[in-house]
């Protein structure tokens, strides 16, 4: 009896700990919990602010959201929710946990509310992807941005380099001419670009746009299948950076850190708008271009979802309701302005205000470009194992396996979880 009261309050303690204290219930006001991992603060900050606009206009309906970590933080706390019957109203997170929920009856199917509302028309075309699976629309899109290159355009000029690289070919020998020993010591002391080392999301984020240029995939007649001669070539392309040495790796894990970008130890790095913040506070010069192709052109789609769980039928219509307002073009407009993040309706996109932001940030005219051609990740059941396969492969052949054995043995290693 002892042991079982252990674990009912560690449940407890799991759940509630991104609960926070609990809003009395007044009378004819439905209050919704949010839970989300909104980071940096700043972009914490820019997301309150609009929720409590929502709040001051919606009397009847009030929104409590709460920061529950990041998303490695975020899995336990959900599945003990959704297991403990105590899941939030409104669930912020990547659309890539969509099977998972959906396996566990834990989301509302959405596609019967969207298909009458006139937000789908200001939807980007390119996000439906990652909001659909088995026929059905699960969530909606609250933010989304792809990655890109940024680079030094000073390190390009003392390098001599004129034009931008657009084709793998390119690629790799601007890299090289922005690999030098600096200081005449044997040792080279500036890079082309870093590479991310370690087997997590960022790192199979960031690899993706290339396999995808090189007309590859995942998953082939809902079979996963990693040995194609698609992702063997974006695997071969990154290790040849490696192996020529215009590449160095990351610390494990930290591939977004953009240390010796800023330091100028490395001349590019792959990254996306989110960053454009942080560089212009560093003070350095930067520019961005387009991930290079080798096919077709390519890059990923990122940014997190909305979901609504499976409540009450009086929570879940408020939630729809916040979820208009996440969609409308106003709140789109000031969450992209104050965070960088590309907004997901097409009307803000065209609007004035956006225009004039963009004329001061033309940078983001490149990630805006991407979107006609960006992808998704599978959004599959699987997807966690997945990507944890393919990101244990990605870090075997930097650290010098054969690309082609690195995809075989996580492909075995994935029928074998199967």
């Amino acid at each position: 009896m002892k042991t079982w009261g252990v674990i009912l309050l560690s449940l407890c303690l799991l759940i509630c700990g991104g609960c926070q204290t609990q809003t009395p219930t007044e009378p004819g006001v439905t209050h919704l919990t949010l839970w989300h991992g909104i980071n940096p603060p700043p972009n914490r900050d820019v997301f309150q602010k609009l929720v409590d606009q929502f709040n001051q206009t919606h009397p009847k309906i009030q929104v409590d959201a709460y920061y529950v970590g990041q998303p490695d933080q975020q899995m336990p706390k959900i599945l003990t929710a959704i297991v403990g019957n105590a899941s939030p109203d409104i669930l912020w997170y990547a659309p890539q946990i969509t099977g998972q929920l959906v396996e566990l009856d834990a989301i509302q199917p959405l596609e019967n509310w969207l298909d009458e509302s006139p937000r789908k028309a200001e939807i980007d075309p390119a996000l439906f992807e990652a909001m659909e699976l088995n026929g059905h629309t699960w969530s909606i899109p609250m933010a989304t941005n792809n990655t890109a290159i940024f680079y030094r355009p000073s390190l390009f000029e003392k390098a001599g380099i004129t034009k931008l690289p657009l084709t793998w070919e390119e690629f790799r020998v601007t890299a090289g001419k922005l690999t030098s020993d600096l200081d005449g010591d044997g040792k080279l002391d500036q890079h082309g670009i870093v590479l991310p080392l370690g087997k997590g999301e960022w790192t199979v984020f960031t690899w993706l746009p290339f396999m995808y240029s090189a007309e590859g995939e995942l998953i082939d007649r809902d079979e996963v299948d990693l040995v194609n001669p698609g992702a063997i070539a974006a695997l071969q392309f990154w290790s040849d950076l490696i192996t020529d040495g215009s590449a160095i790796l990351s610390g494990p894990e930290r591939g977004y850190e953009q240390d010796n970008f800023i330091s100028g130890k490395v001349a590019m790095q792959i990254t996306g708008p989110w960053t454009l913040g942080f560089l212009q506070s560093a003070g350095i010069d930067y520019g961005v271009f387009p991930i290079p192709a080798k096919d077709q052109q390519a890059t990923v789609v990122g940014g997190e979802h909305l979901f609504v769980m499976k409540t009450t039928p009086q929570q879940q219509k408020a939630a729809l309701t916040f979820l208009d307002y996440v969609l409308s073009e106003d709140f789109q407009t000031e969450w992209s302005l104050g965070t960088g993040y590309l907004p997901v309706n097409l009307k803000t996109r065209q609007s004035q205000k956006y225009q004039d932001f963009l004329s001061q940030q033309p940078s983001l005219q490149v990630f805006l470009k991407q979107m006609a051609w960006a992808r998704t990740r599978p959004i599959i059941a699987g997807y966690r194992r997945l990507s944890e396969n393919l990101g244990r492969a990605i870090e075997a052949s930097l650290l010098g396996e054969n690309p082609q054995d690195a995809l075989k043995q996580a492909e075995n290693r994935l029928k074998l979880m199967i």
